[in-house]
């Protein structure tokens, strides 16, 4: 039987446009689709120099990745899964990519425990039949900096956490995108 070559996402902007990050083949694993990531990365501008930006739920890393070629200083990758975090770790020694830095852990946990106030993106895409999106939320708000933004990949969608704006908002195939963003003191 012939082996069948492993899934693959496309960076689409910034210093590593064009390279391919494999997609592991794991339960629940749904990377964000091109479109979904375009559009987020219009919403946010398309450079992202100086941010610091947490991906929960890393997964395939796309969007943390995605935010360090688009020139975010540190990019926190959490996953879970001891494979999946092995693949990270090897696609951002092969990107030679320095801000980026793969923890394995539970996002639930590791958030709950995080300095607020820490980054100005957060990035949420919890699988979505997982029920972690509302708890992903809470966990997720409060480490992002006054004026900085919170996105969440759900199933459904939400409304926007207490100290939050809805600012934008799309519905693709099963996806709701949806990015808030933290009032300002």
């Amino acid at each position: 039987m012939k082996a069948s070559r492993p899934q693959q996402v496309r960076l689409i902007g910034g210093t590593w446009r064009g390279s391919k990050l494999p997609v592991p083949d794991r339960a629940g694993l749904r990377p964000t689709p091109d479109r979904v990531r375009e559009t987020l990365f219009n919403w946010l501008g398309q450079q992202l120099t100086g941010w610091r930006v947490l991906d929960a739920f890393a997964g395939s890393g796309a969007l943390g990745f995605e935010a360090a070629s688009r020139g975010a200083t540190a990019v926190t990758l959490l996953e879970q899964d001891a494979p999946s975090v092995a693949g990270l770790q090897a696609c951002a020694q092969r990107l030679g990519a320095t801000p980026v830095a793969v923890q394995r852990a539970d996002a639930l946990a590791w958030m709950r425990r995080a300095t607020p106030d820490s980054f100005e993106l957060v990035l949420l895409d919890p699988p979505f039949d997982a029920g972690l999106a509302a708890p992903a939320l809470a966990a997720g708000a409060p480490l992002v900096t006054p004026g900085g933004w919170l996105y969440l990949e759900a199933g459904s969608e939400h409304a926007a956490p207490a100290g939050f704006a809805a600012h934008r908002h799309l519905k693709a195939g099963a996806v709701h995108a949806h990015l808030f963003q933290r009032d300002r003191p």
